[in-house]
């Protein structure tokens, strides 16, 4: 059964940091390119960032410089480190595995892929 299980989320003033954690079971979790996508309420779905299975990573625009993407591969957890939080950043993260390297897209969730429930992170000005 694939699990990806979130932790790491919750409550924190503009400035501040949090680090999120996602732990994989049930699939080849290093020869998988992994994401983080958000949804605040009334907004679609965004990547946030991915890292690919050869550890190529991509940030959105709005994240760049202050998010940072990593893995262990022994431990089958993805992290996201989060600086200087800011009040938009407010949303569900979710953490998502693309197992066959497709590519990600807009949206979430969505076929052939593996997602997380999903955890609260608000910011506070």
């Amino acid at each position: 059964e694939v699990q990806l299980v979130e932790s790491g989320g919750g409550s924190v003033q503009a400035g501040g940091s949090l680090r999120l954690s996602c732990t994989a079971s049930g699939f080849t979790f290093d020869d998988s390119d992994m994401g983080w996508y958000r949804q605040a309420p009334g907004n679609e779905c965004e990547l946030v960032s991915s890292i690919s299975s050869t550890g190529t990573t991509y940030y959105a625009n709005s994240v760049k410089g202050r998010f940072t993407i990593s893995q262990d591969n022994a431990e089958n957890t993805l992290y996201l480190q989060m600086n200087s939080l800011k009040p938009e950043d407010t949303a569900v993260y979710y953490c998502a595995a693309d197992p066959y390297r497709m590519g990600w897209v807009p949206g979430c969730p969505y076929e052939y892929t593996y997602w997380g429930q999903g955890t609260q992170v608000t910011v506070s000005s």
